[in-house]
């Protein structure tokens, strides 16, 4: 028997093979789960589609998360084939370019505004209505990264929206408690995806990521998924409100220098 058996995971933001979604995606369905997969825009849909075949998932929507009216269709779908949600999976995310990159003081307002809406927000919407179809209780989880507590080159307003996930991840885990429905934030090391190859600099934030974390390693999208399947079954049964960081250790440290740059200095 798997950990997800009989129950049901509706997952927002696969984008390709390399995407932390789809290694979420993919760990829940060796573990049993019924997979409902939602993705954004007609390009992404010539990726998701196959991925979907490998799993056999035949629910496979669009659905643009600024839109209520999408929102509302995607939700009244997904209770009509399923009956019953047991797991949402919110990995959505995205920024202006010129909003990540310069000085954080340049940050344009629209750009704000829509950084905020579709990588925070929306957690707060498909909460809203997946909440009603977690009959037996249930667990919501996002994605989240460091740069919410510390400052990280160029992450700029994604920085700002992922702060806010967090905190929305505390009061959402409050409001719904009382239904059974926890609420997580998984807080994941750097990765090779689609979404971050759009933040400047990162090739050289993997490189300094797996020199300086305690383990001295990358984190993979299957190790992520590992997390999600904890926090999606019942092994998690009394976690809520976290924020569970999956970063080889990356988090912990005041000072990342290693020894070496430092010349000696530490003993």
């Amino acid at each position: 028997m798997g950990l997800m058996d009989g129950k049901v995971a509706l997952i927002f933001g696969v984008a390709n093979k390399n995407s932390i979604a789809w290694g979420i995606t993919r760990r829940l369905h060796e573990e049993g789960a019924t997979i409902g997969l939602s993705y954004a825009g007609e390009i992404m849909e010539k990726r998701v589609f196959p991925l979907a075949q490998e799993i056999n998932c035949d629910f496979v929507e669009p659905c643009d998360v600024t839109s209520d009216e999408q929102l509302d269709a995607l939700f009244a779908k997904a209770k009509e084939r399923f009956g019953k949600i047991d797991t949402l999976v919110h990995c959505v995310a995205f920024a202006n370019r010129e909003d990540l990159g310069g000085r954080f003081v340049d940050i344009s307002r629209e750009g704000f505004k829509m950084a905020l809406d579709i990588s925070a927000y929306s957690l707060v919407a498909m909460a809203k209505r997946a909440a009603p179809l977690m009959t037996d209780g249930g667990s919501i989880m996002s994605l989240t990264y460091y740069a919410a507590e510390k400052v990280m080159p160029k992450y700029h307003v994604m920085a700002v929206a992922k702060a806010a996930l967090e905190t929305i991840t505390r009061y959402l885990a409050n409001d719904l408690g009382p239904q059974g429905i926890r609420v997580n934030a998984i807080s994941a090391g750097p990765i090779k995806t689609l979404a971050a190859a759009g933040v400047p600099g990162f090739r050289l934030m993997l490189k300094y990521s797996e020199k300086a974390a305690p383990l001295r390693r990358l984190v993979s999208q299957e190790e992520v998924g590992d997390t999600a399947l904890y926090l999606a079954s019942n092994l998690s049964r009394s976690v809520t409100g976290e924020v569970i960081h999956v970063d080889a250790g990356f988090n912990i440290l005041g000072l990342t220098a290693t020894e070496d740059e430092l010349g000696g200095l530490v003993e």
